[in-house]
């Protein structure tokens, strides 16, 4: 059984940092690209960044390019969101997600095979 669990949440002030992190059981993570997505309040859920299988590759939304960096460690099947220079806009509960196995990149939901159960960031002004 596939498992996603994603650690780290909590609450921060602006401009402050954040680390998330994604352990994956049942699946070698590093066979699949990577993703997190994040879901606002009363918003729907939306792409936040991805890694590559090899993990050489990243991609970003653009209100993030800059301040998170995606990253994996495949000795502990794990995924990593850091998060620098919070925003109050960023507030949303964060999920990890694995994508389908032929996706070589991983950027919309429609993508994803696998989800974690979130984990709520909530960034004080």
């Amino acid at each position: 059984q596939v498992q996603l669990v994603e650690f780290g949440g909590g609450l921060v002030q602006a401009g402050g940092s954040r680390r998330l992190s994604c352990t994956v059981s049942g699946l070698t993570a590093s066979t699949r690209a990577m993703g997190w997505f994040r879901q606002p309040p009363g918003k729907a859920r939306e792409f936040v960044g991805s890694i590559t299988k090899s993990g050489q590759s990243t991609a970003y939304t653009d209100s993030v390019k800059g301040r998170f960096t995606i990253s994996r460690d495949a000795a502990d099947n794990t995924i990593y969101l850091q998060m620098n220079s919070l925003k109050p806009e960023d507030t949303a509960v964060y999920f990890c997600a694995a994508a389908k196995a032929f996706f070589a990149t991983f950027t919309t939901i429609g993508a994803a095979d696998y989800w974690g159960q979130g984990t709520q960031v909530t960034v004080s002004s």
